[in-house]
C-alpha cells in the first residue's frame, strides 16, 4: 500500500479508503469486522462510514480498538440518515450533532477525523447547522469538514472556503465540469477523495464498447458494421476489458490514482478476496500505452458530445 498527504492536516492516508455500509454487516457484525481486519493487513488506514448507523460505527470501533487511533483516519457521511428503513435525510443541527455523538459513544473512536456532508441542496444547510458544525470542531469531536457530491451546487460549496475536503466521483470518462472542480479544490488546498471510479457505464465489455459509438440509423440501418469493421470500437473504452492481467476495474482504479491531487480513492469490497485484489493496484504501474488509449477515448468522447 502507498500513502499520500491528507491535505494540510499533516496526516498520511492510504491511497485507498475502505467505504463501509449496511451491506457489510448484513450477514452479521463479525463479517464487517473481518473485512476491516483484512483491510488493516493490506495496509489501509482510512475508513468511511456511509451512514450514521450506530451498529456500523460499533463494528468499526471494535475492529480498530487495538490500533493506535492516531494512525487511522475515520470519516462519516452526514445528512444521509442512519441507513435504516424509513430514515430521512437530515441536515438539521440536532440531527447532525446527535449522529456524531451517538456514533462516538458506541464506537469508542474518540473523534472523527472527517465529517462529510452528503450533497446538501443549495438551501439545505441553515445557519444553525453551520454553527453546530463549528461547535463539533471546537470540541474536537470532528477534526475536518468535507462536502460530497457531483451536482452543480458543489461548485458553490467549494468556493465558500468553509470545507477542508472534497469527495467527488472521478473516472476515465469524467466530464470537464468534474475535472475543473478538482482543479479549483486543489488550488484552494482542499484534500480530495474520489469515488465511483468504475461507473456502471463501463462495467461490462458491451457497455464499454458502446460508449461514444454512433447510434444506428432509421430502422437500424446506417450504424457501424461491427463484424466487418476492425475499428468498430475505436474511440470507445472497449480496451478496458481487453488488457491481459488487468481487470477493467483495476485499470479504472489505477487511472484515478494517477492524479497527484487525489488523497485517496473510496473502494467497496464485499469480501477479503476482492479487497486484496484492489489493494494491490496502488503498487502497480499501468501497462505502457494504456494512459494514451484512455486519453484518446476521452478526446473522442468530447468530440462526440
Amino acid at each position: 500500500m502507498r500513502y499520500r498527504p491528507f491535505g494540510q492536516s499533516g496526516q498520511a492516508v492510504s491511497a485507498l479508503t475502505l467505504s463501509l455500509g449496511p451491506r457489510d454487516i448484513a450477514r452479521g457484525p463479525e463479517t464487517g469486522r473481518e473485512l476491516v481486519y483484512s483491510a488493516l493487513e493490506a495496509g489501509i488506514n482510512s475508513y468511511r462510514l456511509e451512514t450514521a448507523d450506530p451498529v456500523l460505527a460499533e463494528v468499526l470501533g471494535q475492529a480498530l480498538k487495538h490500533v493506535d487511533r492516531k494512525l487511522v483516519q475515520v470519516s462519516m457521511i452526514l445528512g444521509a440518515g442512519d441507513g435504516r428503513r424509513g430514515s430521512d435525510r437530515d441536515f438539521s443541527a440536532e440531527g447532525i450533532t446527535s449522529a456524531i455523538d451517538r456514533a462516538l459513544a458506541i464506537s469508542g473512536l474518540g473523534w472523527f477525523d472527517l465529517a462529510i456532508l452528503d450533497e446538501p441542496a443549495e438551501h439545505e444547510l441553515p445557519q444553525t447547522t453551520l454553527n453546530a458544525l463549528k461547535a463539533l470542531r471546537a470540541t474536537e469531536r470532528v477534526r475536518l469538514l468535507g462536502i460530497s457530491g457531483e451536482g452543480e451546487v458543489m461548485d458553490t460549496y467549494v468556493s465558500t472556503g468553509a470545507f477542508d475536503v472534497l469527495a467527488t466521483p472521478f473516472h476515465v470518462n469524467s466530464p470537464w465540469q468534474i475535472r475543473s472542480r478538482l482543479r479549483v479544490a486543489r488550488e484552494a488546498d482542499m484534500a480530495i477523495f474520489v469515488y465511483d471510479y468504475f461507473p456502471d457505464s463501463l462495467d461490462t465489455a458491451k457497455k464499454a464498447s458502446a460508449v461514444h459509438q454512433p447510434k444506428k440509423g432509421f430502422f437500424g440501418f446506417g450504424g457501424p458494421k461491427t463484424k466487418e469493421n476492425p475499428l468498430a470500437h475505436a474511440g470507445t473504452f472497449a480496451f478496458l476489458h481487453q488488457t491481459n492481467n488487468w481487470p477493467a476495474e483495476a485499470i479504472c482504479l489505477a487511472y484515478a490514482l494517477t492524479d497527484p491531487s487525489v488523497s485517496s480513492v473510496l473502494i467497496r469490497a464485499s469480501d477479503a478476496e476482492r479487497l486484496n485484489m484492489l489493494a494491490l493496484v496502488p503498487d502497480r504501474d499501468m501497462p505502457p500505452g494504456l494512459a494514451a488509449q484512455i486519453e484518446m477515448a476521452r478526446v473522442a468522447g468530447a468530440k462526440a458530445a
